[in-house]
């Protein structure tokens, strides 16, 4: 037979049962949708990461707890384990040399409230001058102040989105928030951080001392001590400055110094990792949807028993047999992948607006082409099934 008139052959089996067809392809459209979907969050997540650090500037350097990076004994920083203070930070500001400035964070998801309105949002707790070495300006009333910090005064400087939330149009400086169990009274308003959908935005921020976040969260200990290096150039001899002191206080495994480079890179490394985890955890689902298809074309051959048992007894070829059952197959998962990209893709864009999503050429290619070798490799067994069926056995079968 004619190989086109065989592709008419299987389109027009497919077609002439169109809830079984449908209901075949839906593990194939899951599998790639879900494929498609969970790798642009993490790849999503990973272009936003890398634009943050990008604004933090070039000379800044970063003193994480824990032993972290790619290495065997190195992990995720130990947040929870923390042995870094604000002493260490103040110590390390006067070292001088290849050292400009040092301060310390830490920071917190928490709930801030005003006059029975309530929302969730980061709050940062951080020394005086943690603010200048982020870059972090307000554009009215004024910042935490290391005086601030010294008295352990009960005050904050809150986003764009805190404001609009809580107050409004009206004007927060000189009113009482509370976080946690302590009323604040806020300061200062931030300049706009940027915002990247309900995920990563800015301007949900709320800066306070950190003697104060210390009694509020229950922790004296810091999440990071930022470093300024003098220059760009002097970065390396900041970083052995800040770890010869540090040293002296706590172990090497205690913590880690990284400049932000060294540190976005560890960080891709692990979100690259996660990436291809949720890649391959959603992949599981294709195969799952393989196995679907190969379950009904399966019945589909018993089902067609009769009609196989004719066309090979007016002359169809085994091969002609084989042919169209395995084109069957690859047609449903071909459609299946095509449906399932553009599922996965619109609802990447559609979440866009709430969580950093990138869509990658790479992912839809990888998805697709799956879709359509799972279509090969489980339209086989059925196929050969098919061809080898006896068309006398099969015209006699009821």
């Amino acid at each position: 037979m004619d190989l086109s008139e065989i592709f008419k052959l299987s389109i027009r089996s497919i077609t002439r049962n169109k809830t079984r067809s449908a209901l075949t392809m839906l593990g194939i459209i899951i599998g790639v949708s879900s494929v498609i979907l969970l790798v642009s969050l993490g790849q999503g997540l990973q272009s936003f990461v890398t634009g943050q650090f990008e604004k933090l500037g070039s000379n800044i350097i970063y003193v994480i707890p824990g032993k972290v990076g790619s290495g065997f004994s190195s992990g995720p920083p130990n947040f929870a384990g923390s042995k870094l203070t604000l002493k260490h930070a103040a110590d390390i500001a006067k070292l001088g040399g290849a050292i400009a400035d040092a301060g310390g964070g830490t920071e917190s998801i928490s709930a801030v409230k005003y006059k029975g309105k309530s929302m969730y949002g980061t709050v940062v707790g951080g020394s005086g001058n943690y603010m200048r070495l982020h870059t972090i300006s307000v554009s009215s009333g004024r910042g935490v102040s290391e005086t601030d910090v010294k008295l352990g005064r009960k005050v904050a400087v809150i986003g764009k989105d805190v404001i609009t939330k809580l107050f409004g149009q009206l004007n927060p400086i000189g009113k009482e928030i509370i976080i946690g169990n302590q009323s604040l009274t806020v300061i200062g308003v931030l300049s706009d951080l940027g915002s990247a959908g309900a995920i990563g935005s800015g301007n949900d921020h709320s800066f306070i001392p950190i003697t104060v976040a210390s009694k509020i969260f229950g922790s004296e200990n810091l999440q990071m001590i930022s470093i300024k290096a003098v220059s760009k150039e002097e970065i390396p001899s900041a970083i052995k400055q800040a770890k010869k002191y540090l040293l002296r206080q706590l172990k090497k495994d205690d913590f880690s110094v990284m400049d932000s480079s060294s540190l976005l890179s560890t960080i891709n490394q692990i979100l690259g990792v996660l990436t291809a985890a949720l890649g391959g955890i959603a992949a599981i689902s294709l195969v799952v949807g393989g196995v679907g298809i190969m379950n009904i074309m399966l019945v589909t051959v018993t089902e067609r028993t009769k009609e196989i048992g004719l066309r090979k007894a007016v002359g169809a070829k085994p091969r002609d047999i084989l042919i169209q059952f395995v084109i069957e197959a690859v047609v449903l998962s071909v459609l299946g992948g095509i449906i399932g990209i553009l599922i996965g893709a619109g609802g990447a864009l559609a979440m866009n607006g709430i969580f950093p999503t990138t869509v990658s050429f790479w992912s839809v290619s990888l998805a697709f082409g799956v879709s359509a070798i799972v279509g090969v490799i489980f339209g086989v067994a059925p196929a050969l099934k098919a061809s080898r069926l006896n068309p006398i056995d099969a015209l006699r079968y009821e």
